[in-house]
């Protein structure tokens, strides 16, 4: 079961990853949605969902995207902007994960309910308490692992914003 759990959690991370720009691409008549830069010969539209913010954007110039992590391997730097961004992103990104744990951890207790009422097992059987803590001790340490990720990113994010505002303050 915890090996179902991790590929679900994957795959949703890696579709939550790739699903925030998707372009719109339009020729006369004709609407073809793409997660991938529209053909020349199409208008272009990039709709990009953030934060639960969803903004359509007519993009017909082109523009080739630079990947963080890529940039970072090539000792490039991203702006302290983008990375505050990136860092909320992951921090929004983790709460909703945790949140998707609750209903996971609230659906397996139901299957368990259902299966103790079917095996006509009172509520104070011991092979039940022994499902049901095991249930919550691997939930709780999914939840309290992104958490303690959430704290790690949150104390990156402090220190950025606190050296960025000198620098403003110097700009102005």
């Amino acid at each position: 079961m915890a090996k179902r759990l991790l590929f679900i959690v994957l795959a949703m991370s890696a579709f939550t990853a790739q699903a925030n720009t998707i372009y719109k691409c339009m020729m006369d008549e004709k609407v073809v949605f793409s997660q991938t830069v529209c053909p020349q010969e199409y208008r272009q539209h990039k709709i990009e969902y953030q934060l639960g913010i969803t903004t359509e954007v007519d993009s017909d110039k082109r523009e080739i995207k630079q990947d963080p992590l890529k940039a970072l391997l090539n000792k490039q730097t991203i702006s302290k902007e983008k990375l505050l961004q990136l860092l909320d992103g992951e921090m929004y990104r983790l709460k909703q994960e945790n949140s998707y744990f609750e209903i996971l951890r609230a659906s397996e207790i139901q299957k368990l309910d259902r299966k103790r009422f079917w095996q006509t097992k009172p509520k104070d059987d011991p092979s039940y308490g022994l499902e049901l803590q095991e249930i919550n001790t691997r939930f709780n340490d999914l939840t309290n692992n992104n958490i303690d990720v959430i704290q790690i990113l949150n104390q990156h994010k402090m220190k950025i914003s606190a050296e960025t505002q000198p620098d403003e303050y110097m700009s102005n």
